[in-house]
């Protein structure tokens, strides 16, 4: 009896010990969407139906702020969905699109090429905003482990608690009410829309910082190949792109054009560098950036989207959604969202 009531007595103290320390988790893990929507946009993902997505985009801003799967949709039918995230270097893509093929079946993946530069760990806050969000499984314990800079722990992020104890003196009310209430996503399918206009200059070189290596890094270039394998693997056609977008800040260097051009041709996969359209996508920097030219606004990301979407129809096999009326009823929720962010604002 008394052996009965000492093991009940451990099972109470695990269970209540347990209860706690999840709650404080999820008090202390950083919630707020509206304080900081780039680090939920693969919670966006996450929560949304994406079994009918035919088209996924992964990369980083010169995605998620490019690419409009509203335009897609209504242009051509395509449904789409945005998988980036800021600074969201190639091992990360490479587990998202696990992600991916574990919950849709796209018929084509385009990758954003500008992570490709790096091949080194850059940043604890990027890597969260994509592993935070991931599932826990043996690719993102792996990737993980490449991906840590000095000082983050893995097992953090297992448990954020480890992470964010030290948060008790930044707590809010307002941290207990976004924890009970409903919060909008904050993206419209991985797009996060920019309705801002700050005139900038063209793409151009000029200051512009030096390239990081004369050649992409050996850890880029072993998960470009796994991401090559993965897509292949799910019967996905993969399709490199560059954004529109140079800077003295981001310049997208020759060195760097010809190694993508290289590794498309090694590959066998098409390469599109809209850097080489702007005119004939019809963008205008005085109209189409809200950062005088370093992103496009979504009046930019529309053109760009028109124009890509006529490419996609033209060489692959997609299905026009519009033709289906519970996609239809999906979708008018989808652009209702869209065009009250294009008119307020997503910030």
């Amino acid at each position: 009896m008394k052996k009965t009531k000492w093991i009940w007595a451990v099972l109470t103290f695990v269970i209540l010990t347990a209860l706690l320390f999840g709650a404080a988790q999820a008090l202390l893990v950083p919630h707020d969407r509206a304080a900081n929507p780039e680090a939920f946009l693969l919670q966006d993902y996450f929560e949304a139906d994406t079994a009918q997505d035919e088209v996924v985009f992964v990369g980083d801003c010169e995605v998620y702020e490019a690419f409009s799967p509203v335009v897609l949709w209504q242009k051509y039918g395509i449904s789409s969905r945005v998988c980036g995230t800021p600074q969201q270097l190639v091992w990360h893509s490479y587990a998202v699109l696990e992600e991916v093929f574990e919950r849709s079946d796209p018929k084509v993946i385009v990758l954003g090429v500008y992570g490709l530069i790096y091949s080194e760990p850059q940043s604890e806050a990027y890597n969260r905003m994509v592993l935070d969000h991931l599932p826990a499984s043996s690719t993102k314990w792996q990737v993980l482990s490449d991906a840590i800079v000095e000082g983050e722990s893995k097992l953090s992020y297992a448990f954020p608690l480890l992470r964010y104890h030290d948060r008790w003196s930044q707590l809010s009310w307002q941290d207990v009410t976004t924890l009970f209430s409903h919060q909008e996503p904050v993206s419209v399918r991985g797009y996060l829309v920019q309705n801002g206009v700050v005139a900038g200059n063209a793409p151009s070189h000029e200051g512009a910082l030096p390239p990081r290596a004369t050649a992409f890094g050996e850890m880029a270039l072993d998960y470009f190949d796994r991401i090559v394998t993965l897509c292949r693997d799910n019967n996905a056609e993969l399709v490199l792109i560059k954004a529109p977008t140079d800077s003295w800040r981001y310049p997208w260097h020759e060195e760097y054009e010809a190694q993508v051009v290289a590794l498309a041709e090694q590959y066998g996969l098409p390469y599109y560098n809209f850097l080489n359209e702007i005119e004939t996508i019809g963008l205008n920097y005085t109209t189409d950036t809200y950062d005088a030219g370093l992103h496009l606004n979504v009046y930019g990301a529309e053109k760009l989207t028109a124009y890509f979407g006529k490419i996609l129809v033209e060489n692959y096999q997609l299905t026009d959604t519009r033709l289906r009326d519970h996609d239809c009823v999906v979708w008018t929720e989808d652009i209702a969202r869209y065009e009250a962010q294009k008119k307020e604002g997503a910030k």
